[in-house]
């Protein structure tokens, strides 16, 4: 992601915040404990949804614009059990079953390979630890929607930072071995354009086998 996309970024989507994704991280950050990564966590927006107590956080940034934001963010709120790296999420060069908690928001969308990146945060979770979720997705097939969606996705990719309009994540989760706790199908409001408009958000769980 260019500089210049990375400053412009918490500015472009304050309105869908203030909207959806304010409400939505909030319900689902409000019980993370333990050791818990967050992956692809860009300029830092879930900062101020994380407990303050008993938490250990190590986020995780590749994209040199944004972990800069991040950086300063982060020294801003002057927490000592927050840790940063610029691992990728296709390879994440961290211990097996370590956290209880992994969390990605608008993340899926951009990475370079899907079943990669699912199959590492598998791997870091603990048997029975959380992956918490926040994407939009592909939208219905055969909808009008998806036609535009994959029509656009190879253009879009170049100028969104790799982000694809018609990952079918939810079903890359449960290839990936996720049993869905919870999962919540929604439609982005109508300020956002058709093609980012559907979204899954909730927690799923790494078995214990």
């Amino acid at each position: 992601m260019s500089a210049l996309m990375a400053f412009f970024y918490d500015r472009t989507m304050s309105a869908l915040e203030k909207a959806c994704l304010h409400d939505w991280r909030t319900e689902l950050l409000a019980e993370v404990k333990g050791e818990v990564l967050e992956v692809g966590a860009g300029t830092g927006a879930n900062l101020a949804y994380y407990p303050s107590n008993d938490v250990r956080l190590l986020l995780s940034e590749p994209d040199d614009a944004m972990r800069k934001q991040l950086e300063r963010k982060v020294a801003f709120i002057q927490r000592d059990d927050i840790c940063l790296t610029s691992l990728k999420a296709e390879k994440l060069t961290l211990d097996d079953n370590r956290f209880d908690y992994v969390v990605a928001s608008l993340v899926c969308c951009s990475v370079a390979n899907i079943e990669a990146s699912l199959a590492e945060i598998f791997r870091v979770l603990k048997p029975g630890g959380h992956y918490i979720f926040i994407e939009h997705v592909a939208a219905k097939k055969d909808s009008k929607a998806r036609r535009w969606q994959e029509w656009l996705t190879p253009l879009w990719r170049k100028f969104a930072g790799n982000c694809h309009l018609n990952r079918e994540t939810e079903k890359a989760m449960a290839r990936a071995g996720f049993q869905f706790e919870k999962i919540q199908r929604d439609a982005m409001p109508d300020s956002v354009p058709i093609i980012v408009r559907s979204s899954i958000h909730g927690v799923a769980m790494k078995p214990f086998n």
